[in-house]
């Protein structure tokens, strides 16, 4: 189908997006740029800034409140599904809406334990007999660095586990689930297919016992600045802007797919509609693990609070390139009270959250067992991501680290990674070879 968009109706022209190796005195210049723009937009409606945050502004009130309601009696706020369920058809309209409404789910028996344990060992296994720690150059980031352990996040993409779980077919199952959430098809524009994954591969944890980590402070992936000054961002939160903020759904796909982030900006190329991990160990809720704020919609209250009077004008609540979006207290303090870690899971139970929702790691000090996951997420077939499989292919093939990822190539000389021959019809699908 072609893409079409929607009416430019009372749209304000935004300026260019400066690059990201621009100085910090050019950028302050064009946040300068950016919020009239964006509040003559809005005003252009016929409301005003505090108007259309205000009406935010309440509805996350409100599910905060429930939220912080809940946790005192003791609830389990994340929704937890068996994949028994979801292989027979059976997930209830009541469990849908509750996977809605929270945006954030776990899977448990997503695999049997048997597997998830002998793909734990198997990575150890491949990264001992290629001398992995030997070679270990340190965390090529800043963001993961941060964590402390040396190492704890492994850039390590193709082992046998990795892509074994990613073309398997309760992976696919659980995946299909996830997307048929969100509306993939509107006004004629098929915006992504829901039953075809893009085999997005991401990294893997381990963290021994014992272990201190500094954890990872409570952030967003979706992008940064791009989010305000991208055609493509721009028209996929419209109705923030354009005085129709009460139609806003972060469950609507239109025109996230269609285009490229912009470079530098962002450290995902592909579009998501879920990120997600898969247990390789047992853990326990209060051993440095995956913390949400399960409010999807609190994405319009992160894009609007930059435009308050009380945000300098040259600032974007901390938002900027080349670095993660943060969520901070100093702007931030309502969505931050309803954070919430996961229950306990066990390994084969797999993790996941909407892409826009705010998340973080605790962190932990002496932690108790095993803190092991494989990074797997619903990142569904579309534009954007047929764009990027052509270097995951390259990737694949060459034994290298993908391109949204630093450029340390461990793998490239090792013999025992997966091999193209291995690939079933869901892997060459996902890479785009079928």
């Amino acid at each position: 189908m072609t893409v079409t968009s929607p009416p430019d109706t009372a749209r304000a022209t935004l300026p260019p997006l400066p690059h990201w190796e621009t100085t910090p005195e050019d950028l302050k210049a064009a946040i300068r740029e950016i919020k009239p723009a964006l509040r003559a937009r809005i005003a252009a409606s016929g409301r005003t800034v505090e108007e259309v945050f205000a009406v935010v502004e309440a509805r996350i009130a409100a599910a905060v409140a429930e939220i912080e309601a809940a946790k005192t009696r003791g609830e389990e706020l994340w929704p937890v599904v068996d994949y028994a369920d979801i292989e027979a058809g059976a997930v209830s309209a009541e469990q849908l809406a509750q996977l809605r409404r929270r945006g954030c789910l776990v899977v448990r028996g997503h695999f049997p334990r048997e597997q998830a344990l002998a793909w734990d060992a198997g990575i150890v296994d491949y990264v001992e007999s290629n001398r992995f720690f030997e070679d270990y150059r340190g965390p090529g980031d800043d963001f993961f660095g941060s964590v402390g352990s040396k190492p704890e996040i492994y850039p390590i993409y193709w082992s046998p586990a990795q892509m074994e779980a990613r073309q398997s077919d309760r992976m696919a199952r659980v995946q299909g689930l996830l997307n048929a959430l969100w509306r993939s098809e509107s006004d004629g524009v098929q915006w992504f297919d829901p039953d075809r994954d893009s085999l997005y591969p991401d990294r893997i944890r381990r963290r021994p016992p014992g272990a201190d980590s500094g954890g990872l402070g409570t952030h967003l992936d979706p992008g940064t600045l791009d989010l305000w000054m991208t055609e493509a961002y721009q028209k996929a939160f419209r109705h923030l802007f354009d005085g129709t903020v009460e139609a806003y759904d972060p469950w609507d796909a239109a025109h996230r797919t269609a285009g490229p982030q912009y470079p530098g900006s962002t450290m995902c190329s592909a579009f998501r509609t879920f990120q997600g991990w898969t247990a390789l160990s047992d853990m326990a809720n209060d051993q440095g693990v995956l913390h949400t704020v399960p409010i999807p919609e609190a994405m319009a209250y992160l894009m609007l609070r930059p435009l308050l009077a009380d945000v300098p004008e040259d600032s974007m609540c901390g938002v900027t390139t080349n670095r993660v979006f943060p969520a901070t207290r100093e702007w931030h303090s309502l969505l931050l009270r309803a954070v919430t870690p996961i229950p306990d899971v066990q390994a084969g139970d797999s993790v996941w959250w909407h892409c826009d929702m705010i998340h973080g790691v605790d962190p932990v000090e002496d932690q108790q067992g095993w803190g092991n996951v494989m990074y797997v997420p619903a990142a569904p077939w579309c534009a954007r991501n047929e764009a990027y499989a052509a270097s995951v292919r390259d990737a694949f093939l060459t034994g290298s680290s993908p391109t949204d990822f630093p450029a340390e190539h461990y793998e490239r000389d090792w013999g025992n990674r997966f091999s193209a021959d291995r690939l079933n019809d869901t892997g060459r699908r996902g890479l785009g070879l079928a």
